[in-house]
């Protein structure tokens, strides 16, 4: 039988958080809960140690699978662990846990309730974050809201989010931004990503629900403040082209 959850972790360079033990704290959180269940880490062409780390962690943890794909950036990382999951609800999430696994309870509940879509939201807060990502975050949004109409959702950035698998598929299959496959270098942040995916369910008429999660600030080099805002202005104004051409009502292969 096909489990209830499938959780999708995308890993690049992960090897420090690995040794910290964030896996076991999965893999704890996961064995007290009641529904059945899948993780599947997708190692996002690691060049450190991840790739053999998650190997090694799947083999001795039941219901936890790797797969491993050539570096291309977490947008297309996450989307092909989503086409590979089987679980009637799939729910991707950061491997460093800045939102614990366990705040996956405040999600589910709202698929019961009727929902497609219930995606994590730290709202205006964001503990422990510097100033500048902060502003970052406000410009963001204002953005977002003027150019996409994307009103009602306060945090479209937040990486724990939750669907139906077949409405996270039909989202996945018509993306453009990110969709196909391409081989980059170095770290690579897609903030346009998650905006595009939102921006595509509310078109399709699925009904979202944003649900406050506890989440935690975690240094990382991957965040370059100017080129990640240029980067994300730009995704902005070409799922607006986008829209206008009708390419959202076309599906991919």
């Amino acid at each position: 039988m096909n489990p209830y959850v499938s959780f999708i972790i995308p890993a690049y360079n992960e090897e420090t958080n690995i040794r910290l033990g964030v896996l076991e704290k999965v893999s704890k959180y996961l064995k007290h809960r009641s529904y059945t269940w899948e993780v599947l880490i997708v190692d996002d062409g690691s060049t450190d140690s991840t790739k053999t780390l998650i190997e090694e962690f799947s083999k001795n943890n039941k219901g936890f699978t790797a797969f491993h794909c050539a570096h291309q950036g977490k947008a297309s990382t996450v989307i092909s662990g989503i086409k590979m999951a089987k679980g009637e609800i799939v729910l991707f999430t950061d491997l460093d846990q800045a939102t614990p696994l366990g705040e996956s309870e405040k999600l589910l509940p709202w698929f019961e309730k009727g929902y497609d879509v219930v995606i994590g939201s730290r709202n205006t807060k964001r503990e422990g974050a510097p100033l500048l990502r902060l502003i970052m975050a406000r410009g963001f949004m204002i953005l977002r809201s003027i150019v996409l109409g994307l009103s009602g959702i306060t945090d479209t950035q937040c990486g724990f989010k939750a669907f139906r698998r077949p409405v996270a598929l039909d989202i996945m299959n018509r993306l453009k931004l990110y969709a196909k496959p391409r081989i980059v270098s170095g770290s690579m942040v897609t903030a346009g990503f998650d905006i595009e995916v939102l921006f595509i369910g509310k078109r399709r008429g699925y009904v979202i629900r944003e649900v406050p999660v506890e989440w935690h600030y975690v240094e990382t080099r991957r965040v370059n403040p100017l080129w990640d805002s240029l980067q994300g202005l730009s995704d902005i104004l070409f799922i607006r082209l986008n829209a206008l051409l009708g390419e959202y009502e076309k599906k991919g292969e």
